[in-house]
């Protein structure tokens, strides 16, 4: 099954190197660019990594509400994009941000706050 693509302005030979969900979506993991600690996880489509790549601000496409949304734009907790890689598989971008107050929606920092536990033998 191909994947759904929106319109998007994104460089023709970037968005070749992409493969897609089949809701024509990759996964978007944040990071904060000083301390490389992982921040979120979120959903990019074609449009959205053009976006940030042409504005600096983090942008990213709401699988339940079906639009863009720009980090901080509500909130005022804004990520301004150092960097953005693609891994050797194409399904996953991994962005580097300046984060401006929290991450999560919840108010923490990151949203990988919520530990599991690990049993078994750790080395």
């Amino acid at each position: 099954m191909e994947a759904a693509v929106r319109p998007s302005d994104l460089d023709p030979a970037i968005a070749a190197r992409l493969k897609r969900d089949s809701a024509g979506l990759v996964a978007a993991i944040v990071r904060e660019y000083q301390s490389g600690d992982v921040l979120m996880m979120a959903w990019m489509d074609d449009e959205a990594l053009h976006r940030t790549l042409t504005t600096g601000r983090a942008t990213y496409w709401s699988r339940s509400r079906q639009e863009y949304w720009v980090k901080g734009a509500t909130s005022g907790h804004h990520q301004y994009v150092k960097s953005v890689a693609l891994d050797c598989d194409g399904d996953t971008v991994l962005v580097s941000v300046e984060q401006v107050g929290a991450a999560c929606h919840t108010g923490s920092r990151t949203c990988f706050f919520d530990e599991l536990p690990v049993k078994g033998e750790t080395r």
